[in-house]
């Protein structure tokens, strides 16, 4: 039985359907992805479901959020480049939205008791929530020793060598590279190429390519430029936009990959934000749609607000988050643009899927870390210059609720919105029964 042709939407079609697949779209990469396979492939018919499957191998080649993009291969698809622009844009303003809301309400409200007693809930659950990705993701990365060996070496790496989360990748990636030709089978089964593969582009496609990578590279810098122009390159709004530039580049393996990276520069050798600040914005990301790396806008809003000159608070926060919105989305419509037209190629060469399965691995090792950093930062009021904890500052209520909120998740398979809401409230209790 030959399979129904897809069905080519109207452009307001596509941008209803994008609009709600943007405010739904809660539950991390997995649910997200999800969403569009029903909206997109099961119900409307508009992408025949190889197509989806090839759409989203690309994605995970790619750095950046998968879900993002793959929205934006959809619209692009559909309707060329201004259906690429509005389907991932989409995607992405909702959550923007709501989290730069967030953003205003947490600084608002910052200092007051019962909102760091929600915020002590709220931090305990991101332990649990971390934990949970970890055990997610390496279940379906670790399928052979050597991949198990590789994330134990790169948590070795960020733990105990405090080596850069770069060269952590880039080398997982020349492993993998090296690996699949003397020892293939360490990386296990690798994706077989498409059977209807089209020839690979050549002439016009090629010149089309290096066009779009030149104007959406225009589209990336513009801001920073402007910023450069206006302020200098020693102002905050450079260092925001120069950091989370380098980090669109460098965000294989899912948001977790790059947090821990992310948390402990912004934290330890930028200075815009405490480790628990870190933690609530996480939190705060789990809770709005869109994708997780949405966290990184708290962390440049709160790097603006607090070294505002030559504006208000209030207005650098936003320009903060802005140009941190900018920097980390503008590069997902450039890879997509670019590579999409390429996309049977990209698929049939194994050195690229074994250095991405190696990366992939690694990440493993990377989310462990994220939760040592958070575990260690949230359960202890004080961390040793060494690293370790002192141990007579543990505060019980908050692995309580980390306990509580494992449980939830685990046990009873609870949504994160309702675990992180009802760990919230168990903050609020208890630190009105025991201040």
């Amino acid at each position: 039985m030959i399979a129904p042709a897809p069905v080519i939407p109207t452009y307001p079609a596509l941008l209803r359907v994008f609009t709600r697949v943007g405010l739904l779209s809660f539950g991390g990469p997995a649910g997200q992805i999800a969403l569009m396979h029903r909206e997109i492939v099961d119900e409307r018919g508009w992408v025949e479901e190889g197509a989806f499957l090839r759409a989203l191998n690309l994605c995970h080649l790619l750095p950046g959020p998968e879900a993002q993009q793959l929205a934006t291969w959809i619209g692009w698809r559909l309707h060329g480049v201004r259906g690429g622009l509005a389907a991932g844009m989409l995607f992405v303003i909702p959550g923007a939205a709501v989290m730069l809301a967030l953003s205003l309400f947490y600084v608002a409200a910052a200092g007051l008791g019962w909102f760091a007693a929600l915020f002590l809930g709220i931090k305990a659950a991101v332990l649990a929530i971390v934990a949970q990705a970890l055990i997610r993701v390496g279940g379906r990365a670790l399928g052979t020793r050597f991949k198990l060996v590789l994330a134990m070496l790169a948590f070795a790496a960020l733990s105990l060598l405090d080596a850069p989360f770069p060269l952590v990748i880039l080398v997982a990636a020349a492993i993998g590279a090296v690996v699949h030709t003397w020892r293939p089978e360490w990386l296990g089964k690798l994706k077989p190429p498409p059977p209807d593969a089209a020839p690979t582009p050549r002439g016009r496609v090629a010149r089309a390519t290096i066009a779009t990578v030149a104007v959406w590279l225009a589209i990336w810098a513009a801001p920073m430029a402007l910023v450069a122009f206006t302020l200098g390159t020693g102002h905050v709004l450079w260092d925001i936009g120069a950091f989370f530039s380098k980090l669109a580049v460098v965000t294989f393996g899912g948001a977790y990959a790059v947090l821990a990276y992310m948390a402990q520069q912004a934290v330890e050798t930028m200075n815009w934000l405490s480790v628990g600040e870190m933690a609530d914005g996480l939190g705060l990301a789990e809770s709005t749609p869109g994708p997780l790396i949405m966290v990184t806008q708290f962390v440049g809003f709160l790097a603006a607000f607090r070294d505002p000159a030559p504006f208000t608070p209030l207005v650098a926060g936003v320009l903060g988050a802005g140009l941190t919105t900018w920097v980390t989305f503008a590069p997902c419509f450039l890879w997509i643009f670019a590579c999409a037209p390429w996309m049977d190629r990209l698929e049939r060469i194994p050195r690229l899927q074994a250095a991405l399965a190696a990366i992939t691995a690694a990440v493993v090792g990377v989310i462990a870390n994220l939760a040592l950093w958070f575990a260690l930062h949230v359960l202890f009021a004080r961390v040793l210059p060494s690293g370790l904890p002192e141990w007579a500052s543990f505060d019980w209520r908050a692995g309580l609720i980390a306990m509580g909120a494992a449980l939830l998740l685990f046990r009873f398979n609870c949504g994160v919105l309702l675990t992180l809401g009802l760990a919230a409230l168990a903050g609020l209790g208890l630190s009105l029964l025991h201040p």
